[in-house]
Parts: structure tokens; C-alpha cells; sequence
């Protein structure tokens, strides 16, 4: 009776473990740094085409952080979920003396330490799943949100669609070329203007030819339909500086093209 206590105790409680999606943590060496990510490998990731999500920290922010404050391995299982950890950087608004942790700001900087770190994941995962890499995608809030837009204009060809809170791209907008974007600002972001948000969110509506009117997806979301099938999504918060995890629910249905 007892032996068969135990065993029910071990297998509900690996089945537990299951249901809160409990990441593991990855280590490589890129240009002789030590680089971790936190990451969620559902349980199909070896036999069926798995799509890819990056998810980035703000600046002095961590991986650990931004798992828990996002549910992406929940609201979409079959993706694998990947939280890199970044390095002191020294910031543009805040903390110039780099001692807490970010990621590069433009190309070139930092000798594009973080792009090869960005280029080592993808290839590390690709060696070990069945990854679709017609489906790899980027997010991030603040510093984490510059630098997805930084993906996007270094690595576009790697990426499917991205969605960067908090951010603009201004040094490198010539870079951009169309691609599916959701943009989250926060209507009273105190560090990074709304101003600043709304020239990032026309000059994107610009780039990807989309249409001057949007239409409502719901009271957060608003989806400008592109002639060449580059949609641009506003998800806008009555909230300050912050990357809401309501607007999860909103990345994951634009990562799956289910807006048009």
C-alpha cells in the first residue's frame, strides 16, 4: 500500500512539474563569454517543427524575471520559449556606466556581442530540435525591446515577425526592411515617450505600406492591414514603462498570423 503511495506521489508530482512549464537553463561560449538563456522545450520539440520565441529583459532586468512575468509556454505549448540572459551594458537613458545588464544598442556596438550570442542560439537549437525557422520570433521590453527591433534590421532573414515594448529604432530605422511588427507602448511611459513611440509606430505604418486607418482587434489592439502582408499591431496600456503580460495573449495570436 505504501509502495503504491510513493508511486502516486512521484508521478503527480512529475506531472505538476509538467503543467508549470519549468524551463532549463543553457550555458554557451560566445567570442570567449559565458552566455545563458532560460528555456522551455515543450515535449514535441524532437518529433514535429516547433516554432520559436525570443523573449528579452529590459536593462537591468533578468532571465529569470521576465519568464515568470510572461506565459508564452502556456498560451502557445508547441513553441520553444527562450529568455537569453544579458551582460553589462552600459544604457542610453539610464545607468551610462553599464554596470547592470542589457544589450547592445546599434550594430557594431560591443563588436556585435549580442547578435552572436542571438546567431549561437539559434544555431544550438536548431542542431538539437526540429525547429521551424519559418516561425522564429523576437520580443522584448525596453533595452530588450531596442534590441529585438536590432534583430530585426541585422537578422530580419532569421526572424518571421517581432514585437518590441517600449522602444524605438531611430538610429537604425534604414535598416528595417517590411516585416510583420506589433509595437506595445504604455500611454504614460515616463522614460520612453509616447511621443518618440508614436514617429517609431508611423514611420513602421510607412515601411510596411500599410493602410491610414486600423481596425480594432480588441481594447488594447489595433491592426493596420499591409499591401504586401506586412501588418503593423499597436497594442496600447494606460500604464507607464512596463511590458504587460495581458499582452501576451495578443504577441502569441500575431506570432500565429491569426490578426488578418
Amino acid at each position: 500500500m505504501i509502495k503504491h503511495i510513493f508511486a502516486f506521489l512521484f508521478i503527480t508530482s512529475a506531472a505538476i512539474a509538467q503543467q508549470k512549464s519549468i524551463p532549463v537553463i543553457k550555458h554557451w561560449q560566445v567570442d570567449g563569454l559565458d552566455r545563458e538563456a532560460l528555456i522551455y522545450i515543450p515535449s514535441t520539440a524532437q518529433s514535429k517543427l516547433s516554432p520559436v520565441i525570443f523573449l528579452f529583459h529590459g536593462h537591468g532586468g533578468n532571465m529569470q524575471e521576465m519568464f515568470d512575468s510572461h506565459n508564452f509556454q502556456d498560451l502557445w505549448p508547441e513553441a520553444i520559449v527562450i529568455v537569453p540572459q544579458g551582460l553589462k551594458t552600459p544604457g542610453q537613458l539610464v545607468d551610462k556606466a553599464g554596470k547592470f545588464s542589457g544589450w547592445q544598442q546599434q550594430p557594431g556596438d560591443m563588436d556585435d556581442r549580442d547578435i552572436h550570442f542571438f546567431d549561437t542560439m539559434v544555431q544550438s537549437i536548431a542542431d538539437q530540435y526540429k525547429i521551424d525557422k519559418q516561425h522564429i520570433f523576437a520580443t522584448g521590453h525596453s533595452n530588450g525591446g531596442s534590441f529585438t527591433y536590432l534583430l530585426w534590421a541585422m537578422r530580419g532573414n532569421v526572424l518571421a515577425a517581432v514585437a518590441p515594448s517600449a522602444a524605438v529604432a531611430f538610429k537604425f530605422n534604414n535598416l528595417l526592411e517590411a516585416k510583420p511588427v506589433m509595437h506595445i507602448m504604455g500611454e504614460n511611459d515616463n522614460l520612453v515617450k509616447p511621443l518618440w513611440q508614436k514617429m517609431q509606430i508611423s514611420s513602421l505604418l510607412k515601411l510596411n505600406k500599410c493602410s491610414k486607418t486600423g481596425r480594432a482587434y480588441d481594447s488594447s489592439t489595433v491592426v493596420y492591414s499591409s499591401e504586401i502582408n506586412a501588418p503593423v499591431a499597436v497594442y496600447k496600456h494606460p500604464g507607464g514603462h512596463v511590458y504587460p503580460s495581458d499582452a501576451d495573449k495578443a504577441v502569441v495570436k500575431f506570432f500565429k498570423n491569426e490578426f488578418l
